[in-house]
């Protein structure tokens, strides 16, 4: 996630490549972001003595695991700042852990919760935005300054921000399934693999287009498609009988509830 919002912001010049110093878990995890990242930006492992250098950055962009929450706060290292020069900005795309949480693990920090989404990597995401207590106008601005330009941004209460993450950060996954047991059906129909695919993508990109430029209740769009005794009728029938409704409503709740076991 952090990739996804990184590389969009140096390629629109946002951020120049030579202030940004990342920390991952492994050598091999260095490698692999060096191939993407330009240079000159720095990436080492966990496991390097550079990797506490991290903690002098003036915003830190915590993305890693909640599960790795417990490991990172060994490696904490107190802000030495005056209250003239301010606090320092730490923010967590961490699903579950709350700002009570990172404020107690990261005292002298300036915490924040922020739920992006990987379309951010086209600059087409989404992102939730919950404040800490200590949060100055300066700091929202720094804030607003890395989501705004790859995302549509919401500023939410925190205990909004697991139905937000389940929709929202989740929800690619669920249309990636989508896309592909689309595309899975027209080949059994008797389409090649590749227009399948194309075809797909091109039917879930339109249709999000339309509700959204015409302003369509999703209702509103599915019986202009349907005719009476039609194909789509046809097919809506099945899904129907699948429970397909059912089953993408309950995966949502589902990931929600699972952010909040997280905490």
């Amino acid at each position: 996630m952090a990739q996804a919002l990184v590389l969009p912001l140096l390629k629109n010049g946002e951020f120049l490549s030579e202030d940004v110093f990342g920390v991952v878990g492994h050598q091999k995890s260095v490698e692999s972001a060096l191939a993407r990242f330009p240079e000159p930006c720095t990436v080492v492992s966990s496991d390097d003595e550079r990797s506490s250098e991290v903690w002098t950055c003036p915003i830190k962009l915590l993305a890693v695991k909640p599960q790795q929450f417990e490991e990172v706060k060994k490696q904490f290292v107190q802000p030495r700042l005056s209250r003239k020069e301010g606090h320092s900005l730490l923010i967590s795309l961490m699903a579950g852990i709350s700002l009570n949480s990172l404020e107690k693990a990261f005292p002298g920090y300036v915490c924040v919760r922020a739920v992006p989404n990987t379309p951010a990597l086209v600059g087409a995401g989404l992102t939730g935005l919950a404040w800490g207590q200590s949060v100055t106008s300066a700091n929202r601005e720094s804030v607003m300054q890395i989501f705004e330009p790859v995302s549509e941004v919401f500023e939410l209460p925190e205990d909004q921000l697991d139905a937000f993450l389940a929709l929202t950060s989740s929800g690619p996954a669920y249309v990636a399934v989508i896309a592909e047991a689309l595309a899975d059906g027209a080949v059994a129909a008797g389409l090649s693999r590749s227009l399948a695919n194309h075809l797909a993508h091109r039917t879930l990109a339109g249709t999000a287009l339309l509700l959204k430029k015409q302003q369509l209740h999703p209702g509103q769009l599915k019986d202009l498609v349907t005719s009476p005794a039609g194909t789509t009728i046809t097919a809506l029938r099945h899904l129907e009988k699948s429970a397909f409704r059912s089953a993408l409503i309950e995966a949502v709740v589902a990931a929600a509830e699972r952010s909040r076991e997280l905490a």
